[in-house]
């Protein structure tokens, strides 16, 4: 993650300067990071991601957004677009940006080279303190692995991967996302 001002702003600022680029950038503590774009791969597995679980929800009171959909982490003040994100029932943002959605049921991010250690390490961190998350999905780059962080009813967290031949269950929206389909490549030879 680069930072793409060296000054302190206001988080109103963050919200203005969002509204008006046409570039994406986190937030956290006053410091914007301007964030890389992504490789075809990491942008086809993205979009696999989401009509997975957009077919699997077609019908149901839940929306599945892209990662042009910013979330805003209330207890730690992290403003990001994650890869994927599912919201069920009324979607909440903030009172002083509606932009930033706040209640999202299943976020997911596609690992690259440059974020994993992020994304497996301090963003999944602030992920975990949003109240109505209950899965994170990684979606491997180097190998094909999915893996989900589901949230306990006593408010822990657990760990599942699967690998080719296998599935994973995201139990709090009733959805599967079998590896074979996550990393499908109708291009491929």
């Amino acid at each position: 993650m680069s930072v793409a001002r060296d000054v302190r702003v206001t988080r109103a600022e963050y919200a203005a300067l969002e509204r008006s680029s046409n570039v994406k950038h986190e937030y956290l503590d006053g410091t914007i990071y301007a964030m890389a774009g992504g490789t075809p791969e990491h942008a086809a597995i993205a979009m696999n991601v989401g009509i997975l679980l957009g077919t699997q929800l077609r019908g149901r009171p839940c929306r599945v957004y892209s990662s042009d959909l910013r979330v805003r982490v209330l207890a730690t003040g992290l403003e990001t677009y994650p890869d994927v994100s599912v919201v069920c029932g009324k979607e909440e943002r903030h009172p002083e940006d509606d932009l930033a959605v706040t209640n999202p049921a299943v976020l997911v991010e596609v690992l690259s080279p440059s974020t994993e250690a992020y994304d497996r390490g301090e963003k999944l961190r602030h992920y975990k303190n949003i109240s109505s998350l209950r899965e994170v999905v990684l979606v491997d780059h180097r190998e094909k692995l999915v893996e989900v962080h589901h949230r306990e009813e006593d408010g822990s967290w657990t760990r599942h991967q699967a690998t080719p031949g296998g599935a994973v269950k995201l139990v709090s929206v009733g959805c599967e996302l079998a590896v074979a389909e996550v990393y499908r490549d109708p291009l491929a030879p």
